[in-house]
């Protein structure tokens, strides 16, 4: 497969030069629609299109292989073909999306080899158009973070919102971007918009920035311009109408959302406001259930009063609303899957993101447009949508990856040096009772337990960089009691116990969370002085009875525990403070730590 004829790609450049000098492509806000463009390759491509490419367009889905051109009987089930590169090909696909368990994400030359190859396939059709692929990612940072080392990883969205600066909330975004594109990924399906007022969400948590609305906003629209201005990849702000209230997770189950429409107001619209007036590309949809805004029991993917009429017509959002993935439970519950993607796009979305069929799906929208069920007028507006995104992001032009690029900008020495200086400005104290920290660690015998191998292996890593002697005994998120006994043992004869959490708070999963409960409060009951480490929610406190000593980090990975060590050995001094509440075990409605609190020394 080759690229287009040197001829053919001078004359799509041509004509995108031409659209954009003429201004059709501004940014989106909620008082300006996007011009068509009518003379411009959005307009001279939209007019060429067969009906499937059209709906092709619609569709963003993930294949498996590292590469384009590896067989995979696991596409054949979902595509009718054996290859990525085939899927794009048979069904004209308008985007791509990669997982680590597709193995589309293994290293930066092999992302950036299948980026490629991806997009030979989709210039590469029997077809009068060439239209590039929008290559996709969830690249939050933090707890969903799909690209690892050595591309330069920040601590999540809450912590972010601990640090309080939009300054370098917009800073990780825009690296973040701009290594994405240096792999030929040019969406990441980010910033998370959710204002995340329910301590007890299983879903959404830390990938939130704050539980205050006017917080999450600000860091959003920062993001946002990190993203798209500065990385030069699409965002898209998820997940309308607002995630953030719910204790039930829409991957397996179907979330019911019981604010009123002016708490809604309050709570859920502002950061999606905050995006839409900072010139968001695309938005993503929620599956769940939202009473107040739609009384007819659907889903919100495929609710035209919250699409259409509220997101569309009341916010004036211009840009794509793309659904979440259509594989998740709160999406299927009701109707087939075929139906499901004609009613999704019925209601007002644009794209629809990983279905789980494509030999149904994509017939039964086909069918749909003949059958006027979709209307040939909405079809052409999703994919004008589609498609000026495309030319937004300088997509046609500028499709393909350089890998000999790569090193120049994936993993530098002054991104990583960034993401360092971020994430010490995010490090939340919540107790110091005794004044443990910081420590004096020349000479001390330190026990690092608890949550996760990284983590443990990176915090007890840098603490002996700092002069300590650090023995590691890795727990994980379920210890059990033979676990506990071990770390117990661990103890004896240390200075001090540095112990991990990770969702210590979460009991639901028959108590084998409850482990780390047990394990605090052995290691408590040893005497020597414990420094729990909360590696995500903040809100495990609540559930540590006789916690003298805690430090939020919000993020287990790697700059996280580096900087959790720079913390407890007085090398940085704790500056965030809790971007939510952190209520008491017993009761919601009272407030243990409240928003805004933060120790130092």
């Amino acid at each position: 497969m080759s690229r287009p004829s040197v001829t053919r790609r001078t004359a799509i450049a041509s004509a995108v030069a031409a659209t954009l000098a003429a201004g059709a492509f501004p940014a989106l806000s909620a008082d300006a629609a996007v011009p068509a463009g009518p003379n411009g390759w959005v307009q001279s491509t939209l007019v060429r299109m067969t009906l499937e490419e059209k709906v092709g367009q619609l569709f963003v889905q993930y294949a498996y292989g590292k590469d384009a051109n590896t067989p995979d009987p696991r596409n054949t089930a979902i595509f009718g073909v054996a290859t990525p590169a085939e899927a794009v090909k048979k069904y004209h696909l308008g985007g791509v999306i990669y997982f680590a368990w597709t193995n589309s994400v293994q290293n930066p030359q092999q992302i950036a080899s299948l980026s490629n190859g991806l997009q030979q396939a989709s210039l590469s059709r029997d077809s009068k158009v060439d239209i590039p692929l929008g290559i996709s990612i969830d690249q939050e940072m933090g707890v969903v973070t799909r690209v690892g080392p050595p591309a330069t990883q920040f601590p999540g969205s809450m912590a972010l919102g601990a640090g309080r600066s939009t300054t370098d909330a917009r800073t990780a975004a825009a690296i973040t971007g701009k290594e994405l594109r240096a792999l030929g990924v040019n969406t990441n399906f980010a910033p998370v918009a959710d204002v995340n007022v329910n301590p007890l969400n299983p879903v959404i948590g830390t990938r939130a920035f704050s539980s205050n609305p006017a917080l999450t906003a600000d860091m959003v629209a920062a993001q946002v311009a990190g993203y798209q201005e500065d990385g030069k990849v699409s965002a898209s702000a998820k997940h309308f109408p607002g995630h953030g209230d719910t204790a039930t997770d829409s991957h397996v189950a179907f979330p019911v959302i019981t604010h009123t429409r002016e708490q809604w107001e309050e709570m859920d619209a502002p950061p999606f406001k905050a995006a839409i007036a900072q010139g968001i590309d695309m938005i993503m949809t929620a599956h769940l259930n939202f009473p107040a805004l739609d009384d007819s029991g659907d889903p919100a993917t495929l609710s035209k009063p919250i699409l259409t009429d509220l997101l569309r017509n009341e916010l004036g959002y211009k840009g794509v609303i793309i659904t979440d993935s259509l594989e998740m439970q709160g999406v299927r519950d009701r109707y087939g899957d075929a139906e499901v993607a004609v009613r999704a796009l019925e209601a007002g979305a644009d794209q629809l993101l990983m279905t789980p069929v494509m030999t149904k799906a994509f017939p039964a929208v086909v069918a749909a447009v003949k059958s006027g069920r979709i209307s040939q007028t909405d079809l052409d507006a999703k994919v004008r949508r589609v498609l000026e995104q495309k030319v937004r992001r300088g997509i046609v032009n500028d499709h393909m990856v350089d890998a000999a690029a790569i090193d120049s900008v994936v993993g530098t020495p002054e991104h990583l040096a960034a993401a360092d200086a971020v994430t010490n400005r995010t490090g939340t104290l919540v107790r110091n009772d005794d004044a443990v920290l910081p420590i004096a660690a020349a000479d001390k015998k330190v026990l690092v337990t608890g949550y996760g191998d990284v983590a443990t292996t990176t915090l007890a890593a840098a603490l002996d960089r700092a002069g300590s002697t650090s023995t590691k005994v890795t727990t994980g998120a379920a210890p059990n009691d033979a676990q506990i006994a071990s770390s117990v043992a661990a103890a004896a004869g240390k200075d001090y116990v540095v112990v991990n959490t990770m969702k210590a708070w979460d009991t639901a999963v028959t108590d084998k969370k409850a482990g780390q409960q047990r394990l605090v409060k052995a290691l408590q009951d040893t005497g020597v002085p414990v420094i729990v480490v909360a590696t995500r929610d903040p809100y495990d406190i609540a559930y540590l009875p006789g916690t003298r000593t805690y430090l939020a980090t919000y993020s287990y990975n790697a700059v996280s525990m580096e900087s959790a060590a720079k913390i407890i050995t007085g090398a940085v001094a704790p500056t965030g403070k809790l971007p939510v509440d952190i209520p008491t075990k017993g009761d919601p409605n009272v407030v243990l730590y409240p928003f805004g609190h933060g120790l130092s020394f």
